[in-house]
């Protein structure tokens, strides 16, 4: 029964693509016919499925997870509030007149709140709401248009502090985990910060490459219409805007803020400035309030579903046919990265971001990081297979959702190719991580270097610490 394991998970993508349920739906009907199956079987015992709830409940005592209805609700608010707008236009009025400029500041857009959005689809409709008529306004080819958006809408993947990056964090933490404790290595588990701190480099890279890329593709603008006046207010609102950005991002990226520390201060600040404004006046704060609530729901029911389909597939075996296969991957680590990463690639022509770290991830990274030890460089590597995915024709999920909300697509073979200079620079920036894992350190050590170094705990402490963390026996009285 080990290889029925890949028949569900095939099952479960020809499900979401069929059938146009929720894909929380369809791995709960997958899982309950992988449940059915097994127990038909005997290979697995009815008693085996009783760890269920418990694997559940382990599941929402992650306090990482309290930050997930926050940043949702970050994302929902900026969509309501005009800071896309002033931070659009300011950013238009301090670059050159030049019709590059549009494409520079939608790109940047994008990179500023795309972490918060929570998602490529959020982000695509954010910008076709702002960008786009701007861009067709300003004689930029439709063709362009659409490559920008679709680009700018994935950067939310890879810069952090974004949703996508915390909750990949996270479910890198316990593939390490599990890896570090079958290998018996003396790893240091790696947590949050690792991985944000890894990527900042990478995503720096990337950003630049956009800008250079969109500020190139702005010569073919058939005209440059005046700029729409920036008022003083919306100079003040942008610069407001971008300063509270700048410095909730660069804190949790940096270590200084904790993710959901941070993510209650930003949405916070920015249901107060709503409420000041009177713009989240009774009606649109009731809609708001219903569309995070929905959101989140969503987002933890795949995260329950992704979770009980995990678990049939580790009743099945089907976990230790992934080692297996993993350990057999010819070549070194390099190879066998690459392996993996194209694995997730594939993926991502049928599941969402959400859906491959809730699903994919907890299979195939655990493996791999028992053969693999960098984790820092495997994480990087998973978040840039990522955002490429997203992009590639003819079935890319930021394509065809941009195809699907922008007021007159360009046609589809003049799209894909302004889209490949974006593409070959994702590439190759992919292609020198993979070859390249020391640009995912960089600065690593200096960091390390600033704190106190730990002083060495005996074993008697641990078995102290370890005591206190178990309950009292039920016949004593607990101090």
């Amino acid at each position: 029964m080990e290889w029925s394991g890949f028949a569900l998970l095939i099952l479960v993508g020809v499900g979401i693509i069929s059938t146009g349920q929720p894909a929380a739906f369809v791995l709960i009907a997958v899982a309950s016919l992988g449940a059915v199956l097994g127990l038909a079987s005997g290979t697995i015992p009815f008693s085996l499925l009783s760890a269920l709830p418990g694997r559940l409940i382990n599941l929402f005592d992650n306090d990482l997870l309290q930050a997930l209805p926050l940043y949702v609700t970050m994302g929902l608010l900026l969509g309501r509030l005009p800071l896309a707008d002033a931070l659009y236009r300011t950013s238009n009025a301090i670059l050159p007149k030049r019709a590059s400029a549009p494409l520079v500041s939608g790109m940047l857009l994008g990179a500023l709140l795309g972490p918060m959005n929570g998602s490529v689809g959020a982000s695509v409709l954010g910008l076709s709401r702002v960008v786009a008529p701007r861009l067709t306004a300003e004689g930029i080819p439709a063709a362009t248009r659409d490559a920008v958006i679709a680009v700018a809408s994935t950067l939310g993947v890879l810069v952090p502090p974004s949703l996508v990056l915390i909750l990949l964090s996270d479910a890198m933490l316990n593939a390490h985990t599990l890896a570090v404790t079958a290998t018996g290595r003396t790893d240091r588990v790696i947590n949050t910060q690792d991985i944000f701190h890894a990527a900042l480099l990478p995503a720096a890279i990337f950003l630049l490459l956009c800008f250079a890329l969109c500020w190139f593709a702005g010569r073919s603008a058939t005209k440059l219409p005046p700029r729409e006046k920036l008022t003083a207010k919306q100079g003040l609102l942008a610069g407001f805007a971008l300063v509270a950005l700048l410095v909730l991002l660069g804190g949790v990226a940096t270590g200084y803020f904790y993710a959901v520390e941070a993510a209650a201060m930003g949405a916070f600040t920015l249901l107060s400035a709503g409420l000041i404004s009177g713009r989240l006046h009774g009606a649109v704060l009731r809609e708001l309030l219903h569309d995070a609530i929905a959101i989140t729901g969503a987002l933890f029911s795949l995260l329950i579903a992704a979770t009980t389909f995990t678990l049939i597939l580790r009743l099945l075996g089907t976990d230790r046919l992934v080692d297996n296969l993993v350990a057999g991957i010819p070549g070194g680590d390099v190879l066998a990265t690459a392996v993996i990463l194209g694995v997730i690639g594939l993926c991502a022509f049928v599941l969402d971001a959400f859906e491959i770290i809730f699903v994919i991830v907890p299979i195939v990274i655990p493996p791999l990081l028992v053969r693999v030890a960098d984790a820092r460089w495997v994480a990087v590597l998973v978040l840039l297979t990522l955002q490429s995915s997203f992009l590639l024709p003819p079935f890319g999920y930021a394509l065809m959702m941009v195809r699907g909300v922008t007021k007159n697509p360009a046609p589809f073979r003049t799209f894909v190719r302004a889209l490949v200079p974006f593409l070959l620079a994702q590439w190759m920036l992919l292609i020198v991580v993979l070859l390249v894992p020391k640009l995912v350190h960089i600065g690593e050590n200096a960091a390390e270097s600033t704190r106190a170094p730990a002083a060495p705990v005996s074993n008697e402490e641990i078995d102290r610490r370890m005591r206190e963390m178990l309950p009292p026996p039920p016949d004593i009285e607990p101090k």
